[in-house]
């Protein structure tokens, strides 16, 4: 579990009260700017945050700052973006006793980062910029961003989704179909701010420029971007980082916007040599595991076709054989989908026994299923697996055919001598992982 740190408040020379976390002990000293309307209470309920906060403090100590007009932070979100904003940073860092601080701004909250670095130099030893930008509005010199005659139409779409979790789609794709996580960050939402808050500064900050600031950036800087994020594409890190001088670009693979989403130990890696020059040591459960994903092909028309009642009964009979399969195949699901399944084995062979097991079972009471499977290094908590091979096994998952295993170079290169017996289906490239990848189904 991770600790439950006591939220405090500075006081901001006009009297609004900012909140703050502190986690670690540090040096360095790490102010994180999340830049989403999630309180930070509630994000500690979701493992991947835990994780990532956790590795934070193993390196730093870490200044969790609630902007005003978010969270437990009172105040105008519309100040953020001045003088005020600049000021509240600063009664933060002044109640901790800290006289300089390196910045992560992430998400909405990075055009603010650099705006604090370039006008207050003497308070940032370094600055991270994570997946986000330095004006996000299109124009004829500046092809990144929304398109402006596109925008307020963009924004009543932000807030229509506001507080009901459906533009995880966007902002962790990787998470989408995982009901409990889709739950959690419209809980998060709908705590956090109002879709008419969200709406404005959403504005806001999309209009907030900061390009004329870039060149005069004068402290170390790392800019970090997943190629394939959907919410704020790479175009943007690209060109921050053309722009400051002396800057660090490092490209990550993933299509997540969240922070705390996708390959976090990648981004952190890169975080924690940057502002250490060195890495921590692995923690947690690191182990060698075969990942199952199943899911349930055409599984919203078939619930649509066949009523509630009647896809409820179908799917306790579905979660009924996964479970026998598991069993007898000594398999551990970490979690249910809605429509499938993420399971793990240390068996390779009776990985992709139950997998080719759960596919006929399910065929014999009118579900069509597909699994993938991959092996490698994850992870491992008591409720979650996480990992690159997790992503692969998911993806694979996703190129399977109706009623197909399909399963990768490695897990092939374990069958020998099984009986388990496969045919080539070819050289795939997996989203969001490296190189291409030769897949294979499973016969019989």
């Amino acid at each position: 579990m991770d600790e439950r740190p006591v939220t405090k408040y500075a006081q901001a020379p006009d009297g609004v009260s900012i909140a703050y976390q502190v986690t670690g002990k540090g040096p360095p000293d790490l102010l994180f700017m999340q830049g989403l309307g999630y309180p930070i209470e509630l994000l500690r309920e979701d493992p991947g945050f835990i994780h990532f906060a956790k590795r934070l403090r193993g390196f730093s100590r870490t200044i969790w700052n609630e902007v005003r007009g978010f969270g437990a932070s009172g105040g105008d979100y519309g100040d953020a973006f001045n003088e005020i904003g600049h000021a509240d940073l600063t009664a933060v860092l002044d109640s901790l006793g800290c006289e300089q601080v390196a910045l992560l701004g992430s998400s909405m909250a990075g055009s603010s980062a650099i705006r604090y670095a370039a006008t207050h130099p003497e308070r940032v030893s370094a600055l991270v910029l994570a997946s986000t930008y330095a004006y996000y509005v299109r124009s004829d010199d500046y092809p990144v961003g929304v398109p402006p005659d596109t925008l307020e139409a963009y924004l009543a779409s932000v807030k229509t989704a506001w507080g009901t979790g459906a533009d995880v789609k966007f902002l962790a794709p990787s998470k989408s179909s995982d009901i409990e996580f889709v739950q959690r960050i419209a809980r998060c939402q709908r705590h956090g701010v109002s879709p008419d808050q969200i709406a404005t500064s959403t504005r806001l900050g999309f209009l907030h420029d900061v390009r004329h600031l870039l060149t005069t950036l004068a402290v170390p800087t790392l800019v970090l971007h997943r190629e394939g994020d959907l919410f704020i594409r790479v175009e943007a890190g690209r060109y921050m980082a053309e722009h400051i001088p002396g800057a660090k670009y490092t490209e990550l693979s993933g299509d997540d916007h969240l922070y705390f989403v996708g390959d976090t130990d990648g981004l952190l890696d890169e975080v924690e040599e940057f502002l250490t020059g060195t890495h921590q040591a692995p923690e947690g459960n690191v182990v060698l595991g075969t990942i199952l994903f199943t899911d349930i092909v055409n599984s919203t028309a078939q619930q649509a076709a066949m009523g509630l009642r009647s896809w409820t009964r179908l799917m306790e009979e579905h979660d009924a054989l996964v479970r026998g399969a598991l069993g007898h195949h000594r398999g551990r699901v970490v979690k249910s989908m809605g429509d499938g399944v993420l399971a793990i084995f240390d068996v390779t062979t009776g990985a992709v026994r139950c997998a080719s097991e759960i596919v006929k079972q399910a065929a014999g009471i009118g579900l069509e299923l597909r699994a993938g499977l991959h092996t490698g290094e994850v992870e491992v908590s008591p409720d979650d697996v996480t990992g690159l091979a997790v992503t692969i096994a998911k993806r694979i998952c996703d190129l399977a055919g109706s009623g197909q295993v399909l399963v990768s170079e490695t897990v092939k290169g374990q069958l020998v001598g099984s009986g388990i017996t496969t045919s080539e289906r070819g050289a795939h490239v997996l989203k969001g992982v490296p190189d291409d990848w030769r897949l294979f189904a499973v016969e019989g």
